[in-house]
């Protein structure tokens, strides 16, 4: 399974961005599972942001994007988007989409990864 993150750029504070990860390849073996997104700033350990599962749509957020970010996915697509609004400028962090885990808010509970995309939030 490939994950393709895409959305990341430099927004002023208050504005939106919408990040998509783009799955490609046996995606079948992680249909019955959540897609993540976690999201990792400078000095900092990567931290779980939202997750959904890829087949009943589930959701669950971190409190600190729990009314800002909205974690929704398009099946036909095999994509999944991240929307964020009201961003802080502490939401910058390379953010990362990841596939294969269950009911985890754990990264070591992925195993297939994006390669990342930075978003910046200016004050």
């Amino acid at each position: 399974v490939q994950l393709q993150a895409s959305g990341g750029g430099l927004v002023e504070a208050g504005g939106s961005l919408r990040l998509s990860c783009a799955a490609s390849g046996r995606t079948s073996s992680v249909s019955s599972y959540d897609m993540a997104w976690f999201r990792q700033a400078p000095g900092k350990e990567r931290e779980f942001v939202a997750r959904i599962h890829w087949r009943s749509g589930r959701t669950y957020y971190a409190d600190s994007v729990k009314g800002r970010f909205t974690i929704f996915g398009d099946n036909a697509k095999n994509t999944v988007y991240l929307q964020m609004n009201s961003l802080k400028p502490e939401d910058t962090a390379v953010y990362y989409c990841a596939a294969g885990g269950y009911y985890s808010d754990s990264a070591s509970s992925y195993a297939y990864w994006g390669q990342g995309t930075l978003v910046t939030v200016s004050s």
